[in-house]
């Protein structure tokens, strides 16, 4: 594995602890944004950490953080390489104390997110993928396993979802997947539903509700190098830093990139 995927793996896992400790306390600092999201001391202190981690480690490559500065797109539009960062995805399941939350890192590179490491605190986990290399693994209780995503059956579909993005979009969604498939359905949070496709476990995490890039890119990375793909509403790939705005479009993520999906799905647009 590389410098880089190693020292990623470990500013992660350092991020990690950091919110452990603070998710322990009975008092988890919360404040609350100006879009209304939920901000913790878990958050600043996993930021700082990344931050300063990514400084050593890659000095000069620029970092783009959900909790850093904002930086304007004319700054932004002339990096071919960047840091994309969410140092505690899923606050929210934070709050709840449910355990499904991540630290991602991922490694843009010309609008595409070539590596990345999503990091599960509670569980100890790390999922890495690097499109270069071609490598995808999880590393779990000092194992370390390959990662494939899995190929379609021919009359099932298993489908990840958010736990709290409801809606009726989604819903026309799962309407058209059941005119073809017996579907089941699975709700986690986080990047999580990313990680469940790249270990062959689920076939598909539509999401059709706003999410921001760096919510995204790391697990992205994870799950193409484990053979998935990720695709806007119209099917084209996925990919970041394209514009001012750093908002997602509805997106899916498939784990059998060979099916045509399009037309399974295409009542749902």
């Amino acid at each position: 594995m590389s410098k880089l995927l190693n020292g990623l793996s470990e500013i992660s896992r350092r991020a990690g602890a950091a919110i452990l400790e603070i998710y322990e306390k009975e008092d988890l600092g919360i404040e609350i944004k100006a879009d209304d999201s939920p901000l913790t001391a878990a958050d600043l202190a996993a930021n700082k950490i990344i931050i300063d981690g990514l400084e050593a480690l890659a000095p000069g490559i620029p970092v783009l953080s959900e909790e850093s500065d904002a930086i304007p797109f004319e700054v932004r539009a002339r990096w071919e390489k960047y840091f994309l960062v969410d140092p505690l995805d899923g606050t929210k399941e934070f709050i709840n104390r449910n355990g499904e939350f991540t630290v991602n890192i991922a490694l843009i590179e010309n609008t595409v997110a070539t590596k990345g490491v999503v990091y599960v605190p509670c569980q100890d986990k790390l999922y890495v993928g690097d499109l270069s290399e071609g490598v995808a693994y999880v590393e779990f209780k000092g194992q370390r396993e390959q990662l494939s995503t899995r190929s379609l059956e021919e009359n099932e579909v298993k489908v990840v979802a958010s736990r709290r993005h409801g809606s009726e979009t989604m819903q026309q969604c799962m309407d058209a997947l059941s005119k073809r498939f017996k579907v089941s359905t699975l709700g986690v949070g986080s990047s999580l539903k990313f990680c469940i496709l790249a270990e062959g476990k689920a076939d598909l995490y539509p999401r059709l509700a706003p999410t921001s890039e760096w919510d995204t890119a790391a697990a992205q990375a994870v799950v193409e190098a484990a053979g998935g793909l990720v695709v806007d509403a119209a099917f084209k790939p996925l990919r970041y830093n394209t514009k001012e705005n750093i908002l997602n479009p509805h997106f899916y993520v498939l784990a059998d990139p060979s099916y045509d999906w399009a037309s399974a799905l295409i009542e749902s647009d």
